[in-house]
């Protein structure tokens, strides 16, 4: 099953679902049919039972909802601005210190404002 919202994502990773294996599939299904009402809901917070974890969730949530609604020329939704959604020290999606180094220039703009730091193609999916 592939969710059809960032919501659902949420939901399923908070029930036990892998959370990356979710926004992988996810963003399968919203490649294939780009549309505002994917990204409208808000995510439940999964920073409240996941601990660190769930806010790096959370602001995933957020940045990958504005980076898809910049992206696609969609209204981006009201939710993704709420403070939780952005971390306070920074994240990096690797221990690597070598790849560390170009995180925070590659990261979508969507990414750094959260301080989480990414490689330029996080969300594509070949």
């Amino acid at each position: 099953m592939r969710p059809k919202s960032l919501a659902e994502v949420a939901r399923l990773a908070a029930e036990g679902d892998c959370f990356d294996r979710c926004l992988a599939n996810y963003l399968d299904e919203f490649y294939t049919a780009p549309t505002a009402g994917a990204l409208v809901e808000m995510p439940p917070f999964l920073a409240p039972k996941a601990g660190e974890p769930g806010r790096v969730q959370d602001a995933y949530l957020a940045a990958t909802a504005e980076e898809l609604a910049r992206r696609f020329d969609l209204p981006p939704p009201a939710w993704m601005t709420a403070p939780e959604h952005a971390l306070h020290r920074p994240w990096f999606a690797t221990p690597l210190a070598s790849v560390r180094a170009v995180l925070p220039l590659e990261s979508p703009p969507g990414f750094r404002s959260r301080n989480l730091f990414v490689s330029e193609n996080a969300l594509s999916r070949a």
